[in-house]
């Protein structure tokens, strides 16, 4: 595993997280609770890029599936074979507030879009333009209104751990048939 999610001699974007074969006579480290040890990677072989959509989705839907897009590009790139994995999280909440230093906006329907009112067109958007450059992608369904006490749930928690897990496999058994 790489911290930095960078290739070594590669010049590109670096994802969330990327998993891959370390750099011939470089030292990786072992982190204490962790299996998989870190250091510097030569290839991608599994790369995630994370976003998550809280407010005003439909405002910002079109760089986020250009920004998805452009990620599979930089993790394949020099005759990269990468397995690529898109994540987005997107807010169902009724209302929500955002912050801009000590200003709060709090939707209100109007002026401010509720996230549950644009959520869905958000998710039809992403599966249909960006989950096709991924070879797994996942949506996780939340709600979080961002004001005190702080909640957050799943929509779904159960269809989240059954395709996260799914996910899982696929790229296990994936991965071994590329070894």
């Amino acid at each position: 595993m790489n911290v930095e999610n960078r290739r070594v001699g590669v010049k590109a974007r670096r994802g969330d997280g990327s998993f891959g074969e370390l750099v011939p006579n470089a030292e990786a480290r072992s982190d204490r609770g962790f299996a998989v040890r870190r250091g510097p990677i030569a290839t991608i072989e599994l790369g995630v890029e994370v976003k998550i959509l809280f407010k005003a989705m439909i405002k910002q839907i079109d760089r986020v599936i250009n920004d998805l897009q452009k990620q599979v590009v930089h993790f394949t790139s020099k005759r990269g074979r990468a397995l690529c994995v898109g994540i987005v999280g997107v807010n169902f909440a009724d209302h929500c507030t955002s912050y801009e230093g000590r200003r709060a906006f709090r939707t209100d329907g109007k002026k401010y879009q509720h996230p549950i009112h644009e959520a869905a067109e958000a998710e039809s958007r992403l599966m249909s333009l960006a989950a096709p450059a991924f070879d797994e992608f996942l949506v996780l369904e939340f709600e979080a209104a961002n004001e005190r006490p702080y909640q957050f749930k799943w929509r779904d928690e159960s269809a989240i751990k059954m395709n996260y897990g799914a996910i899982l496999a696929r790229l296990s058994q994936h991965y071994e048939e590329r070894s």
